[in-house]
């Protein structure tokens, strides 16, 4: 991992808000270096190889193959996370945030699983 990676790891394993990462995560034949499954958000940090030769390119093709298979790319200039490291994580969050808590099922109370099965007491 770079020292951008390294930086933002440590405090994306820590859970903010309960939105859970992985780190170097393997996937339809490439390895994102942050990955939310939950929101299906892939993160990217982008230093200045990325700018170079064939990369933009190779990059668009791999944010065009994962976003085919629902997932979202964020890219974050690694000099972004050099400046802050704390601001970068915390709109790393962000961005999942909303896509964690759309995807998250909330678990019927007993009264609703009941109601919704017809298995309410019956009266007599």
């Amino acid at each position: 991992m770079s020292l951008p990676e390294v930086l933002l790891w440590q405090r994306l394993r820590l859970e903010p808000h309960g939105v859970k990462f992985r780190r170097q995560h393997p996937m339809l034949g490439y390895v994102v270096d942050f990955y939310c499954a939950r929101a299906k958000l892939a993160v990217e940090i982008d230093g200045e190889a990325h700018d170079r030769g064939d990369r933009p390119a190779r990059d668009s093709e791999r944010d065009v193959v994962l976003a085919a298979h629902g997932l979202t790319v964020l890219r974050v200039p690694a000099r972004h996370v050099l400046a802050d490291v704390d601001a970068a994580a915390e709109a790393i969050v962000a961005a999942a945030l909303p896509l964690h808590h759309r995807l998250r099922r909330r678990s019927p109370s007993p009264s609703e699983l009941g109601e919704n099965l017809n298995l309410a007491h019956p009266t007599e």
